[in-house]
């Protein structure tokens, strides 16, 4: 016997409701960006700067958001590699993963940094947990404060699953591409050459 889901309907969103959750979301972003280690997102910026290839790997909506993190370094002109990509490269000594989890328990994600480890490179993780296993394998982790994804009675968040975990994950590789391109005399002329020309 086949079950099917049906779609939840909802009401609609008034302005009200948008005005509340833009504040709400909003203040829980500040409130848990302003609670990360500078000095471990500024260790982690050290790592990318080292000679040697990076390679990104994360699940879900954080693998989404390393994909566009991994977009600005290409942009900066780093060699960057999307792991499960078919044209991606073996990594090797003297390379980066650059990974997270909120859990630090993601399976494939602690699984390419074991893989990583085993071959010598280095691994930088954002996560929630500074006990997990992916940040016992990790030579510099960062950690976001916030919910994990299946933390339902959080009073970290109000919102649903890891979307703080996320939202702040986004401002923290933005800030360190920021901080990377701060330190550099190349325009922003020049980054755009390198920008998608295929779209």
């Amino acid at each position: 016997m086949t079950t099917t889901t049906s779609a939840v309907r909802t009401g609609y969103a008034s302005t009200d409701d948008i005005v509340r959750n833009l504040s709400l979301v909003r203040d829980e972003i500040a409130d848990t960006a302003a609670k990360i280690d500078e000095q471990q997102l500024a260790d982690l910026g050290r790592h990318l700067s080292h000679p040697g290839r990076i390679f990104v790997a994360g699940a879900g909506r954080s693998g989404l958001v390393l994909r566009m993190a991994a977009m600005r370094l290409m942009h900066l002109g780093l060699n960057v590699h999307i792991a499960g990509d078919t044209t991606t490269p073996a990594i090797a000594s003297g390379d980066l993963l650059l990974v997270a989890s909120g859990s630090g328990t993601t399976s494939g994600v602690v699984k390419s940094a074991e893989t990583a480890a085993k071959a010598g490179a280095r691994i930088a993780a954002f996560t929630t947990n500074a006990s997990s296993p992916l940040a016992g394998l990790a030579d510099t982790v960062v950690i976001i404060p916030a919910a994990q994804k299946t933390d339902h009675g959080s009073s970290v968040s109000r919102q649903y699953s890891g979307s703080l975990f996320e939202q702040v994950l986004f401002l923290a590789t933005e800030a360190l591409f920021q901080s990377l391109w701060d330190n550099t005399d190349v325009p922003a002329e020049e980054l755009w050459l390198r920008h998608a020309n295929l779209e």
